[in-house]
């Protein structure tokens, strides 16, 4: 695209190919969204929203440990200055992200440029002050980053030269026009996440923390549409993608091919194939998730897992029971562990208390029913692989 192109079209209006993608996707992910109760969805979605973050990282080159994720969330921050700015990020990240799950982002259309400016200063006002300083990758000169503000210099990545900063008006203004269009239908307007992903990217509106920007963006906009729920993350997959994930998105930078490679300047075919792609990846999220969370599996794993820690005494007979019923119910009042357990009052309040300290049950409050909780020592026998490490 030429600096001087007003292109922000979504071209897959009516590609069948892509329309039988988004049929498979929301079928999926309707279906998903069905399984668990609502209440045991708020605790995996707590633990989705880490893994989103840490892959998020990762796809910025930054490794940071899932634990080390996890003790940010408990403000227990490393002495180590690189590592705890890296916590400090993730903590940003989660945060940032958990405000649209719960409904506490502007109201507005997620491409919007209101929205993506929020997005941004949200985020980065979080950040360590050693992290607001951008790069020019030509002359190495650190430049700050002002949380919410549009670039005023222009930049380069990689081969990539984005608009100056007297237009980067103007394409967001063609940019939201596109990409909050009333006019789309939903299958429509479920490709162009997509195509607003790449699009966003290519405008690279900030001197830093598109990338971020991006796919907090990309979420809102499935939230949005009733696709993304807390039980899955398109980070996980295009993170276990990336090389991929990077050639398309470079791809669907070049110059369109010919007359029959779309209107605009850039290439509408290899955006489509980035449409293609971003919906594979999604779908792929989905059926994973899907497998790990379908009850009779995830219960089994669980009841193995129960087993081997009740017979090394590290975790209280008659655990299962509780945890069990967390799981299928949703919620219980801590009264009824007693008839749960098939123990005393006494015994039952124990190994109510034993699996709360250890994060297994949660509440909100000493008195508060409880529900199920996902702590970090039990993600990978609970969730295998859902991290490419062991944690």
């Amino acid at each position: 695209m030429a600096d001087g192109s007003d292109d922000s079209s979504n071209p897959c209006e009516g590609n069948a190919m892509l329309a039988d993608c988004v049929l498979d996707l929301v079928g999926k992910a309707k279906a998903l969204s069905g399984m668990l109760h609502p209440r045991v969805q708020v605790s995996v979605g707590d633990l989705v929203r880490s893994m989103n973050c840490y892959y998020s990282n990762l796809i910025e080159g930054h490794d940071t440990h899932p634990r080390d994720i996890d003790r940010a969330l408990a403000r227990d921050y490393s002495r180590e200055p690189r590592k705890r700015a890296l916590q400090v990020e993730a903590a940003a990240h989660i945060e940032v992200q958990r405000m649209i799950d719960r409904g506490e982002d502007p109201q507005v259309e997620p491409a919007s440029r209101e929205y993506i400016l929020w997005l941004h200063k949200s985020f980065c006002e979080r950040l360590p002050e050693e992290m607001l300083r951008g790069e020019n990758p030509d002359t190495r000169e650190r430049v700050a980053v002002i949380p919410g503000k549009i670039r005023e210099r222009s930049v380069s990545v990689g081969r990539h030269l984005p608009p100056r900063p007297e237009s980067l008006d103007r394409f967001l203004s063609r940019f939201e026009e596109a990409y909050t269009s009333k006019g789309l239908s939903r299958s429509a307007r479920i490709v162009a996440v997509g195509a607003a992903h790449h699009r966003l990217l290519w405008i690279h509106p900030f001197t830093d923390g598109n990338g971020r920007v991006t796919r907090l963006m990309f979420h809102a906009m499935l939230r949005r549409l009733g696709l993304g729920g807390p039980l899955w993350s398109v980070a996980r997959g295009l993170a276990r993608r990336v090389a991929d994930y990077k050639r398309l998105l470079e791809s669907a930078d070049e110059s369109r091919a010919g007359d029959l490679d779309g209107r605009g300047s850039l290439s509408e075919k290899a955006l489509v194939d980035f449409c293609r792609f971003f919906l594979d990846v999604s779908i792929d999220q989905v059926e994973y998730m899907t497998s790990l969370l379908d009850p009779p599996e995830l219960l089994n794993r669980m009841r193995i897992h129960v087993e081997e820690e009740t017979a090394a005494r590290r975790m209280p007979k008659r655990s299962f029971q509780l945890l069990r019923e967390a799981l299928l119910a949703g919620v219980f009042p801590r009264g009824r562990a007693a008839e749960l357990t098939g123990t005393g009052p006494r015994r039952a309040s124990d190994t109510l208390s034993a699996l709360a300290k250890r994060g297994f049950l949660v509440s909100d409050g000493p008195k508060k029913p409880v529900r199920l909780g996902f702590p970090m020592d039990v993600v990978e026998r609970w969730f295998p692989q859902l991290y490419p490490i062991r944690i």
